[in-house]
């Protein structure tokens, strides 16, 4: 039993919650999210400012979704009113990244740029050594984060490499002489 799932999600002013042939829509402020829920797992209720989702069966996959969809519920209405952000912090000497249009140019030691497409949706800024990724869909920022990370991945020696802010990455002592 899913307890985030049994508690009824309240639906704040300016937020407009619709569910029709299993497609959930969320429009706010800052923009519209639509998601496909299951209609064979779950049912979903919106009355009185309120959304609650109950599994229809009593399945694995059912009690799985349960809590799964009022999370991402719970996202879609803060993404909608307050939107997500992301930063990223680059270190190394002579990494860098700027921006082409709207896409995402990083040097980063390698012998060619690396180029990165974003997605749309998401809006990215860079101020230095300072990468901040803003959006609505926290699942396609997080994803665009990762995939910015991933292009150089901080190494444990000297920390080089693209981190998330915040991010404590464990040193090594490295070689010893004798």
């Amino acid at each position: 039993m899913s307890r985030l799932g049994k508690k009824p999600i309240a639906i704040p002013k300016g937020v407009e919650a619709t569910f029709a042939e299993g497609v959930l829509t969320v429009k706010g402020p800052k923009g519209t999210l639509v998601r496909p829920v299951r209609e064979e797992e779950m049912q979903v209720v919106i009355a009185d400012g309120f959304i609650t989702f109950t599994p229809k069966n009593e399945t694995k996959l059912a009690f799985a979704l349960w809590g799964t969809y009022a999370a991402l519920f719970r996202n879609m209405v803060k993404g909608v009113t307050e939107g997500f952000e992301r930063k990223l912090e680059i270190e190394g000497v002579g990494y860098r990244a700027e921006l082409v249009g709207a896409d995402l140019k990083l040097l980063m030691g390698y012998s060619h740029p690396v180029m990165l497409k974003t997605p749309e949706g998401i809006k990215v800024e860079v101020v230095k050594s300072l990468i901040t990724l803003s959006g609505i869909d926290k699942e396609a920022l997080g994803q665009h984060a990762a995939n910015i990370r991933a292009v150089r991945k901080p190494e444990p020696y000297k920390g080089k490499g693209i981190r998330y802010q915040g991010e404590f990455i464990i040193r090594k002592q490295g070689k010893k002489s004798v």
